[in-house]
Formats: C-alpha cells, sequence, structure tokens
C-alpha cells in the first residue's frame, strides 16, 4: 500500500525541459523509491507564409536525426503552422514555389523541388537553388546555431526570428530582399510556360548560386579552394551579401552569417516578409506579437496584419501536448513503483 505520493514539479527552464520527482512512500516508512524523471519539452517552429502565392515548406532533419512530424506541407497565402521538434534537433528548412500534380500524381516544384515526387519530402534535400534556414538545437555548449543560406542560391525571401532565447548573437536573420528581380542574368532561373510565381508571365523564379552555375572551384570552394585561406568572395556571393548581409552568402561566410541563441528559444520562420520589414527592425518588435505591413505587387493595395508568434510556454501554462506527455510519463513511473514494491523486478 502506498501512503504518500507527492508530485513535485522542478522546473530548470520550462522551454527546454523540467523534472518530475515522484516519491512514493512504503505505509511502514521503511521503502523509499525516488524516480527521476527527466521531461524533454518540445521545441517549436513556427512557420507563416506571407507572399502573395503559395508556398510548400519542406524539411530536411541532419543525418541521425529522427524527421519531424512533417517533411512538406502546403500553405496558402496569409497562412501559418506551428511544428514540434526535439530540444535537441538539427536540419533545415525552405520553401517550394510553383507546385503541381501530374495526371499520373506525381508531385514536383518548379524551385526548391526535394525529389520525393509527393507532398512530403520524406528524408531529401532541396535541388538548388533554393533558400535555406538550418538549425542545429541545443549544440555546442548547449546553445543553438542557425543561419539562413544562399550557399545553394535563392528562391524566396526568408526571416527567421528567435523567440525566448538570449545572448549577443540570439538576433534576426534572413534575406528579406527580392534577389530574383536583381539576378545576374546568367545566375537568373525563368519561369516555364509563361506563368511566373504569383502569376505574373515570365519572371526569374530563382537566382543560382556562382557554384551552381559555373561548377567551379574557385566558386564552390572545393579543391585547391576548399579552406578558408584560398576561397573568397566572388563577384556574384559579394551581389548576395549587398542585398542580404546576415545571410550566407558563400561557403566560408560564417563570421556575419552565424548566430547563436541560449535558453531554448521557440524560432518563427516567415516567407515573404513585409517588403518595409528590416532585420533591424524586425528585432526591435514585441516578442510575442508583430504587426506587419503588405503590399500585394498585381493591386497595389496596402493591408495591415498581425503575425502571433506561438509555441512558447510561460510559468503556468504548457502545450496540450506537454501535458499528455508528462500525464504519461507520470503513469508509467506509478507502474514501474509498484512493481519494484512487488518484487517484480
Amino acid at each position: 500500500m502506498v501512503e504518500n505520493l507527492v508530485c513535485r514539479p522542478e522546473r530548470s527552464n520550462l522551454k527546454k525541459k523540467q523534472s518530475v520527482h515522484i516519491i512514493l512512500q512504503h505505509n511502514h516508512g521503511i521503502d523509499l523509491l525516488l524516480l527521476v524523471i527527466e521531461f524533454v519539452l518540445l521545441r517549436s517552429f513556427t512557420i507563416a507564409n506571407k507572399c502573395d502565392y503559395t508556398v510548400w515548406p519542406g524539411i530536411l532533419s541532419n543525418a541521425g536525426v529522427p524527421p519531424l512530424p512533417t517533411t512538406g506541407f502546403v500553405l496558402q497565402k496569409g497562412e501559418t503552422r506551428t511544428i514540434d521538434a526535439p530540444s535537441s534537433w538539427g536540419g533545415r528548412f525552405w520553401g517550394r514555389t510553383l507546385c503541381s500534380t501530374d495526371s499520373d500524381g506525381k508531385f514536383t516544384c518548379a524551385t526548391g523541388d526535394c525529389g520525393s515526387g509527393k507532398l512530403e519530402c520524406s528524408g531529401t534535400g532541396a535541388a538548388p537553388p533554393a533558400t535555406l534556414a538550418e538549425f542545429t538545437l541545443d549544440g555546442s555548449g548547449g546553445l543553438d546555431f542557425y543561419d539562413v543560406s544562399l550557399v545553394d542560391g535563392y528562391n524566396v525571401q526568408m526571416l527567421v526570428v528567435p523567440q525566448g532565447g538570449s545572448g549577443q548573437n540570439c538576433s534576426t536573420t534572413g534575406c528579406v530582399v527580392d534577389l530574383n528581380g536583381s539576378c545576374p542574368s546568367e545566375l537568373r532561373v525563368n519561369s516555364v510556360g509563361g506563368t511566373g510565381v504569383g502569376g505574373k508571365g515570365t519572371v526569374a523564379m530563382a537566382c543560382k548560386s556562382a557554384c551552381e552555375a559555373f561548377r567551379e572551384p574557385q566558386y564552390c570552394c572545393s579543391g585547391a579552394f576548399g579552406s578558408p585561406d584560398t576561397c573568397k568572395p566572388s563577384s556574384y556571393s559579394r551581389v548576395f551579401k549587398s542585398a542580404c548581409p546576415r545571410a550566407y552568402s558563400y561557403a566560408y561566410d560564417d563570421k556575419s552569417s552565424t548566430f547563436t541563441c541560449a535558453k531554448s528559444p521557440n524560432y518563427v520562420i516567415t516567407f515573404c516578409p513585409s517588403p518595409n520589414t528590416s532585420l533591424k527592425s524586425a528585432e526591435e518588435h514585441s516578442p510575442s506579437t508583430e504587426t506587419m505591413t503588405t503590399t500585394s505587387p498585381s493591386s497595389g493595395s496596402t493591408t495591415s496584419s498581425q503575425m502571433v508568434y506561438e509555441g512558447a510556454l510561460n510559468e503556468s501554462s504548457g502545450s496540450p501536448s506537454t501535458c499528455h506527455g508528462l500525464s504519461s510519463l507520470i503513469t508509467v513511473a506509478l507502474s514501474l513503483a509498484f512493481c519494484r514494491m512487488r518484487g517484480l523486478f
């Protein structure tokens, strides 16, 4: 018979994890069983589509890292979706554009296609050119490492905003400029069939990296150019860097393009943030709500909308999935304790 049951949550960082100590005392006070359950809370990525067209986000986990609940989905204009990830997850996000399904049921995209033939990418990455948001959560020193990369080229504007983190280098990054319009002709990928992104006719729908376009070692930082000392920015990567100074423009662009956060933040990834959104102004907004002004290229009209960042936990509440997981762990702990006292193991 169990006389006393105490469930005492101890919070070290609610956005990362909490330990549940379950103390079971036998009625004679002889047996004392202390079960410590480390319950790792999920982190969240909120993905918002502020483009004037549909975007199909793709997700690829790093090697050896389990995939997230989805690896590809659709976001119509104005839609938002939040995805949970383990606190030590690593991988990348990107946007696919101009996607369609043919008469045989094969799904393909004009940019960012992952080659799976389906909406879900299922372990395959984006075909260049594609703008990438890359993450390593809970990496060296317990820090998150993240960046927005144009090393594989560019196809859509992207903004990454950490929510709840800390540190001097914990800040907004991304590429909020439409590089397709200013892409050098030798790097430009034009739409096929006379219809561009947003249905605007034949336009540039992506911009290749110099490595992808020319396959030369000096652009790809390979061979004799395979080190930071020998591989320097090219005139093409400088075009990217000038427009998007916080994004990776070539392979060794680490110093100004890698960001870190402590205290396990959640992240908001926005495709096509407001045309008047700068990285500096994005950082100055409230961490919970951001008002964005969007101008439609086709109509010229201006509307204001409010984007609410989701997924953060506070001191008094948790997400439904968190509560469900916690109750399940407590149930398991009680079962183990009962078996232990009965001498079953």
